[in-house]
């Protein structure tokens, strides 16, 4: 239901190749980390979102969506659930054009309120798994 196959197909393929990931950071560990350099190899610049600003995979980081200055496509979401919601009104707020919560993040009103600003979503998925299924 928020994840269904026409919206994943758009997000990866038609809303443009700068993404936001909320929650990357130099940290290798982590699965966020992992996914932005699949979402590289697929030819999307990945803009690193976290509170210590770091570069990552060779892209500057920025403290909060807020503080990017120039546009972005699609806002990649690793952080709580309690927080996604948040995090998806800042994206409507800086004219993304889609939203991606990762496996795991799960807020229905978020999905609710960025649907109805105009935004695609997709919710609980890994562009990851996602974007190899389309070749």
């Amino acid at each position: 239901m928020y994840a269904d196959t026409e919206t994943i197909r758009k997000i990866l393929t038609q809303s443009g190749d700068t993404w936001a990931v909320v929650g990357l950071s130099s940290n290798q560990s982590r699965v966020a980390y992992g996914v932005a350099a699949v979402l590289q190899r697929y030819g999307k610049r990945v803009v690193p979102v976290h509170p210590k600003a770091e570069t990552v995979h060779g892209e500057q980081g920025y403290a909060s969506l807020a503080d990017i200055p120039f546009p972005v496509d699609v806002v990649d979401v690793f952080v709580n659930s309690d927080l996604a919601g948040g995090v998806a009104d800042e994206a409507a707020a800086i004219g993304a054009k889609a939203v991606w919560f990762q496996l795991g993040v799960i807020d229905e009103q978020a999905y609710a309120r960025t649907r109805a600003a105009g935004l695609d979503m997709v919710m609980d998925r890994c562009p990851a798994i996602e974007i190899p299924l389309l070749d």
